[in-house]
């Protein structure tokens, strides 16, 4: 096994034991997602009901610390883990980034901040408690999509899925620019429009990346190749990259170029 050369290892990444988590992982991955699935829904339509005729809380400057806190979780995970992932592609090639799981199973640092991204699934649910509570809206989109990620990741880690290398740097470097907008925006700072343009057209590109990298998989193992993927793990992937870029396409398309209705004619109605 090849040492990466991490310019610096943190006392807590030296000491992390994927092995161990994998076993918990496997034992309680799906009981863990039920009641995070069921909790979340719950509580997001719950409130969104009782704020109906209520007056929406303002929270802005609680937004803006936890946009904040997750924007720098994110830049400091995509940091540690785009080490591994370029010398996982310029040393050992392409094969090994999207067959061998090496990031979890050899390497400590790439291994500790896998573990931080699946848990950090979880507390990412709390984003909808700010939409609901400042009754802002709430599309198809925004919950699906948070529910279907947290399943997803957690059920990859269980089976240490190799082509979790690419969806887990890929998601920490978006998040990284995305919750930096978020952060900015509820400070009130003007931030251009074309900004969020760009965030969207890069989660668009990550849709079409994690559909390329499950066809990778998928043509390696077809041609008798070794792959730390199963059948499974590629099917649901492809549907949910799909599903993914079908959503944020249309959302793309309705925030963007859709004709907006004018106001006047608004009120009138």
């Amino acid at each position: 096994m090849e040492v990466l050369n991490h310019s610096y290892v943190f006392e807590f990444e030296r000491d992390f034991k994927q092995s161990l988590i994998r076993g918990w992982m496997e034992d309680n991955w799906f009981s863990l997602c039920s009641w995070a699935t069921a909790l979340y829904l719950a509580f997001v339509f719950g409130v969104q009901a009782y704020m109906k005729d209520r007056t929406p809380f303002n929270l802005r400057p609680s937004l803006a610390l936890w946009s904040f806190s997750l924007a720098s979780f994110s830049i400091i995970g995509a940091l540690r883990t785009w080490t591994e992932f370029v010398q996982s592609i310029t040393k050992q090639g392409l094969y090994h980034s999207v067959c061998i799981p090496s990031f979890i199973a050899d390497d400590h640092v790439a291994g500790f901040w896998t573990w931080m991204f699946v848990l950090s699934k979880v507390p990412e649910l709390v984003d909808t408690a700010f939409i609901v509570l400042r009754k802002q809206k709430l599309i198809f989109l925004h919950w699906y999509h948070h529910v279907t990620v947290l399943w997803i990741c957690w059920y990859s880690y269980s089976e240490f899925t190799s082509t979790s290398r690419w969806f887990m740097v890929m998601n920490y470097t978006v998040h990284a620019i995305m919750y930096s907008y978020y952060t900015l925006k509820a400070l009130k700072y003007p931030v251009p429009k074309v900004f969020a343009m760009v965030i969207t057209t890069l989660q668009l590109l990550q849709m079409v990346g994690g559909c390329i990298i499950n066809y990778l998989a998928f043509t390696y193992k077809q041609n008798g190749l070794s792959c730390s993927v199963s059948d499974t793990n590629l099917r649901f992937c492809f549907l949910l990259y799909s599903s993914y870029f079908i959503l944020f396409a249309r959302f793309f398309y309705n925030a963007y170029f859709k004709p907006k209705v004018h106001q006047d004619m608004k009120k009138q109605v």
